[in-house]
């Protein structure tokens, strides 16, 4: 196995594109599954760019499935007084994979302050079960740890939600956005639950605000809670947060969905 810190510094730049080798380890089926893909892009960003203000929202678009060798050409849209605007191309053999709009922003003072997320009570990480299983085409799920803290397991035909907790397996990952965008893709879309037999499930635009500029947690520890508010056509809107160890806050985001089932 590649470990993700190790597959990160193995990224590679070359004038104003940067490229980087998958290894089979890392795959979904036969594709970079897609957190790897926005870690990449966000990585290429930060290495091209080099200080930013904190990443304040991402949209990714995964156009189409890449594996092997990939290349990633970031750009500036705009650079305002406390704001940047960049993107990120990721491509393989068979063209444009996934393409990553990123929005920076520096802190402002202001007198507004809200929070409106319910707390989470769930227990810690050693009281639950072990979320992820050997499932031939999942090769990138050996990567991490996993507890199933509520909710319920694919193909169940349950309530569609999971809440996960999830750390990288390797010690040497830091805590930072592109580990966190990485890990954050990594559960199955909740849709999966109702799912009466296997069936491919991709996902195909994934957004997200992340509601601070400080990332820290215990452990290499997260909570992922992942819900299905629809399936329909298919296609599924689902809805995600994401808490460091403390039950904090740290991103929501959207993602939707293109299911077989």
């Amino acid at each position: 196995m590649t470990e993700f810190s190790a597959l990160m510094a193995s990224m590679a730049q070359h004038n104003d594109s940067f490229s980087v080798t998958a290894t089979e380890d890392w795959l979904q089926g036969r594709t970079i599954y897609g957190g790897l893909a926005g870690a990449f892009c966000l990585e290429a960003v930060s290495r091209q760019f080099g200080e930013l203000p904190p990443l304040r929202s991402a949209q990714f678009s995964f156009v189409g499935p890449a594996s092997g060798t990939v290349t990633i050409k970031p750009s500036v849209l705009r650079k305002g007084k406390s704001t940047v605007f960049a993107a990120a191309d990721l491509s393989g053999d068979a063209g444009l994979a996934t393409r990553a709009t990123l929005c920076y922003g520096a802190k402002r003072l202001s007198e507004l302050a809200l929070d409106d997320i319910a707390p989470l009570k769930i227990d810690d990480p050693d009281k639950y079960p072990v979320f992820f299983r050997e499932i031939p085409g999942l090769n990138f799920v050996q990567h991490f740890d996993s507890r199933l803290a509520a909710g319920n397991f694919p193909m169940s035909q349950k309530e569609p939600t999971m809440t996960l907790w999830l750390r990288h397996r390797d010690k040497a990952a830091p805590v930072s956005m592109t580990s966190l965008v990485a890990l954050a893709d990594a559960p199955p879309p909740a849709s999966i639950v109702i799912f009466r037999k296997f069936a491919p499930i991709s996902t195909m635009t994934w957004s997200m605000d992340i509601l601070t500029d400080r990332l820290e947690t215990e452990d290499g520890w997260w909570i992922v809670r992942t819900t299905a508010e629809t399936v329909r056509d298919g296609y599924s809107s689902q809805a995600m947060i994401v808490w460091n160890s403390q039950r904090k806050p740290m991103m929501i985001a959207r993602q939707n969905v293109a299911v077989f089932a």
